[in-house]
């Protein structure tokens, strides 16, 4: 296969992570850029930091030091953000490099286009949703954007790939939604066909 030298935006690299961003060791990819001004913003270098553009041979080059822990442990790479599947194609690519002998996972609010989703759905062992809140006004209030497109590309996603491969992060979000709103939008996601969920409550540190 030709590579289309497809650049990824790096920020950071984080190695031997055990617990959230996918099955086994994993080493998340943090990456530059993301369509959501959310308000409590875990992550603002994502928008502002300089970032450092890198090939796939490139990223794959720096991480397969840690091939072994992989491949023992049947864990991978976490695309992350920022808005990972804005780089769908440059995952593709990653792809053919560490074929299957890696799981690849990306954290994702699935506000991208639809093109996207399907590149990653054919490319992603794991698919780490957060999706705000189901409810229009209140993901507009947090977020400054209409969710329409993520309910499309929710349906999409869990079309193309089954509910297995898709954890959905559910948030109680200080000021913006309550524990009620909380459970119907799981309770929403349920009736849609998801059936793995993170329900937690953001952190929020003055």
């Amino acid at each position: 296969m030709v590579m289309s030298e497809a650049k990824y935006p790096l920020l950071a690299v984080s190695r031997l992570r055990m617990d959230g961003d996918g099955e086994g060791v994993t080493t998340l990819i943090a990456g530059k850029g993301c369509p959501l001004s959310c308000k409590y913003c875990i992550n603002k270098e994502a928008l502002t930091m300089h970032s450092m553009d890198v090939t796939a041979q490139e990223l794959f080059d720096r991480v397969k030091c840690d091939d072994l822990y992989f491949q023992a442990t049947g864990g991978g790479v976490t695309f992350g953000g920022g808005e990972s599947l804005l780089h769908a194609a440059f995952i593709r690519e990653f792809r053919t490099l560490c074929k299957h002998f890696w799981h690849i996972y990306a954290e994702t609010s699935l506000y991208v286009p639809e093109k996207n989703v399907r590149i990653a759905s054919e490319c992603v062992d794991g698919f780490i949703v957060d999706i705000k809140d189901m409810d229009p006004g209140i993901y507009k209030a947090y977020t400054g954007a209409d969710n329409a497109q993520v309910l499309e590309n929710l349906k999409l996603l869990l079309e193309l790939v089954g509910p297995e491969h898709i954890l959905v992060r559910a948030p109680l979000i200080a000021h913006f939604n309550t524990e009620e709103d909380q459970k119907k939008s799981v309770q929403l996601l349920t009736g849609m066909g998801f059936t793995r969920f993170d329900r937690f409550s953001y952190v929020i540190r003055d």
